[in-house]
């Protein structure tokens, strides 16, 4: 346990003396967050609607409506951002 915490104050030390400021470390890791966001939500929908994994609990029709609009809308969010970013 405390192993982690070793490595968490040296990755912070690090970042400070390679001079990054903690609110862009912030920025950098949402917008990681944010494209990494449709890969895992297209994971997790084939998990759930995978009979031999989940089940009688699989996805009902519902739940993959509203889980390809997420998957939509956070692809479309991505590729703005990607455009946006390098415009």
């Amino acid at each position: 346990m405390w192993y982690m915490f070793w490595g968490q104050v040296i990755v912070g030390l690090s970042l400070d003396f390679l001079g990054m400021s903690p609110i862009q470390a912030l920025i950098y890791t949402a917008v990681l967050y944010g494209l990494t966001a449709p890969i895992m939500i297209a994971i997790i929908m084939h998990i759930c609607n995978n009979k031999k994994v989940m089940g009688k609990f699989t996805n009902k029709r519902w739940s993959n409506v509203l889980g390809s609009i997420t998957l939509i809308l956070m692809s479309v969010a991505a590729v703005a951002l990607i455009y946006f970013q390098f415009k």
